[in-house]
């Protein structure tokens, strides 16, 4: 099976437990493999059999823009799931970063895996 994968997805959304994570949005980064079987699209050289990435990511902005999610982990099983279910993705690893959460980190988040290769 082949990866495709979105890496540095960066989205403003609202996000977060503490009251002054709640008086705005910020932002998350994604970073994405999506198993996908590349070769009847590389043979026919036709975008239609791809996963195309640019759909995936537009949509990704979407949901997350609008969603309000308290936990990382809770946004990051709904945009798995989201992504399962609407682009028939079979397997996928996902990372979803908080890159100002802590300011000694350059980074907290979870990465998580869903489905079978």
């Amino acid at each position: 099976m082949d990866t495709v994968f979105i890496r540095g997805l960066r989205i403003e959304t609202l996000i977060g437990i503490h009251d002054y994570e709640r008086q705005g949005r910020q932002p998350i980064v994604l970073d994405i493999e999506m198993a996908w079987d590349n070769r009847p699209a590389a043979q026919g050289d036709d975008i239609a059999l791809t996963l195309d990435y640019q759909k995936v990511s537009e949509r990704l902005i979407d949901y997350v823009g609008s969603s309000e999610c308290l936990l990382v982990e809770t946004l990051a099983e709904r945009c798995a799931d989201l992504l399962r279910e609407e682009f028939a993705i079979p397997w996928l690893r996902l990372r979803l970063s908080k890159p100002d959460a802590i300011d000694a980190a350059d980074a907290v988040g979870v990465d998580i895996e869903r489905g079978q290769r």
